[in-house]
């Protein structure tokens, strides 16, 4: 009789700790917090390349137009003014004055390529880097370059560069305009 009571209680309790769901959805978003957190904050990182990506490419093309018209070689533009010239079109969010590298050159046609300034051991490099707004008629490639600091480790965030930043770029080729 006592064990035909003691399994009864037992069945009573498995009963109801199968029914009792409390707790259930805390050890669920545990479970899922992790990861979901990990994809959220990679998915704005990455929009926030894109975004500052944009911002660079919209400068660069706006200060392009100064070497392609001649205001650049008229206003004897210097490395650094035609920098504030970029830096100008893109707000808050680079940090223009220590991380904006520009290369300004004339090419000789348009077929010339310029190699991406990464050395053999994915360290950006600057070293090779010229302005040259060139004069009329003369074909000319307008470079920016900026190391964008991941915040989130590597494995979850889009880095190209050893030291894990991610190297944003922004290309304009054009014929200067004759001035």
């Amino acid at each position: 009789m006592i064990a035909r009571q003691a399994l009864a209680v037992r069945r009573r309790l498995v009963r109801r700790f199968a029914r009792d769901t409390e707790g259930a959805i805390a050890v669920e978003f545990a479970l899922v917090a992790l990861p979901f957190f990990a994809i959220l904050f990679a998915i704005l990182e990455t929009a926030l390349i894109f975004f500052a990506g944009q911002l660079m490419e919209t400068g660069l093309a706006d200060a392009a137009r100064l070497i392609r018209t001649g205001q650049a070689q008229e206003q004897k533009f210097n490395k650094a003014k035609f920098k504030q010239a970029v830096c100008s079109g893109v707000i808050a969010l680079l940090d223009c004055d220590n991380g904006l590298k520009i290369d300004v050159r004339k090419l000789q046609d348009f077929s010339a390529r310029q190699p991406v300034p990464i050395d053999g051991e994915g360290k950006f490099t600057d070293a090779d880097f010229v302005y040259e707004p060139g004069l009329g008629g003369d074909i000319m490639l307008v470079r920016a370059f900026y190391e964008w600091p991941t915040v989130l480790p590597d494995f979850i965030s889009p880095t190209n560069l050893a030291n894990g930043n991610f190297l944003l770029s922004a290309a304009a080729t054009f014929r200067n305009e004759p001035f």
